[in-house]
């Protein structure tokens, strides 16, 4: 009998004070007052029409993200998560997320989130630098950032993340390092250490600043990971470090090849049918349109063609160990199907094979890219 995996759920609140120089998010500055009530009444519009592909599952997870969600204030928050519980079983030991940014908070709004239900907090530092937070767009201060941390960290949370980028525009090794030492300060029990990537549709992609060199990078990450070791964070995914057993439980579901529910302006839904389908699903962009009425924007199956590249690709991110069986049940695959990359994986180093799993080297974590085309289908 088909065992159908964990199951979430993705809220994506699309508007932003400013849109940053790096952000290729589905975000819109917000030119007026945000229509809360009514959009909210979409989004259970929306998911709707998504109930009759969960088969009545429970929910484990619940990640509202942006956008700006924390431009929602607490009783935005209370009548969504409330509206949600009326229309889903939520596990009762569900991690519930929210995304903010300093600037846009205080302390009522923050423990009024909690009352709601959140009882996790996801911040967007990207940096404690002045001239860095210019330089990125963002449109606080470090003293704000600093004040959002400490906050929340008193509000007694499961858990809180702090997001940070490294390889900004004209960063030296000593102020990326300097990020680090605070944020480990406040000690969070996830952090979310990334390097900026210069997207397309991006301001700076139109006009690229000066970022550090390859060697500069390499330093920064190198000396970056040494103190979160030491400080007692594990890297568990390519950009994501805890405490022992304080994973992201909603982004390890998708890095597990777990199910979703994605609602809201260009939210993406994977899930799976009791036939083993699986079905993906998208959402309209614009808030303009989709606050017209019209929800999806695309459903389709996925292939048995598309299946690995889509699996390899969440489930390599992960450090550990991936037990051979699970690309199995997850695909309803044989391992036939992936032979030929698998082997050439092992060939190239890029991952190591044993009789029950398969797992990722340091070498197919650097050039992960190059694995992953590796299960590139025409």
């Amino acid at each position: 009998m088909l065992t159908l995996p964990n199951l979430g759920l993705y809220i994506h609140i699309p508007w932003c004070l400013k849109k940053c120089a790096y952000c290729d998010f589905n975000s819109y500055a917000l030119e007026m007052e945000i229509p809360i009530n009514d959009y909210i009444s979409h989004l259970f519009n929306d998911l709707y029409f998504d109930l009759p592909l969960i088969s009545g599952r429970k929910i484990h997870t619940i990640f509202i993200g942006g956008g700006t969600p924390s431009l929602l204030n607490s009783e935005a928050v209370q009548l969504l998560l409330d509206g949600v519980r009326t229309r889903l079983e939520l596990s009762k030991q569900a991690e519930i997320t929210i995304e903010v940014n300093p600037g846009v908070l205080e302390t009522d709004r923050l423990s009024g989130y909690q009352n709601a239900g959140v009882n996790r907090i996801s911040i967007g530092v990207q940096s404690f630098q002045k001239s860095s937070l210019q330089n990125l767009g963002r449109t606080y201060t470090p003293h704000e950032a600093k004040r959002a941390v400490q906050t929340t960290a008193s509000l007694g949370l499961r858990s809180f993340n702090l997001d940070l980028m490294y390889g900004l525009p004209n960063q030296l090794l000593a102020n990326a390092l300097n990020d680090l030492d605070l944020a480990i300060c406040f000690n969070p029990p996830h952090l979310s250490w990334y390097q900026l990537m210069i997207e397309p549709h991006t301001l700076f992609f139109a006009h690229p600043p000066q970022l550090p060199h390859e060697d500069q990078l390499w330093d920064i990450f190198e000396q970056g990971h040494k103190l979160l070791g030491a400080a007692g964070y594990q890297r568990y995914e390519v950009s994501s470090y805890s405490k022992p057993d304080m994973y992201c439980e909603h982004n390890l579901n998708y890095w597990r090849f777990g199910d979703y529910i994605g609602i809201g302006c260009g939210a993406h839904g994977k899930l799976t049918q009791l036939n083993g389908t699986i079905i993906r699903t998208s959402k309209t962009r614009h808030p303009r349109k989709f606050m017209s009425g019209n929800y999806r924007s695309k459903i389709c199956e996925v292939s048995n063609n598309a299946k690995p590249l889509e699996f390899f690709m969440n489930r390599f991110r992960l450090l550990e160990a991936m037990p051979r069986s699970e690309f199995i049940r997850c695909t309803g695959l044989a391992e036939d199907h992936i032979r030929a990359p698998i082997d050439r994986a092992i060939q190239e180093g890029y991952i190591i094979e044993t009789s029950t799993f398969w797992q990722i080297t340091t070498k197919g974590m650097l050039f992960l890219n190059s694995l992953l085309e590796l299960f590139l289908t025409d």
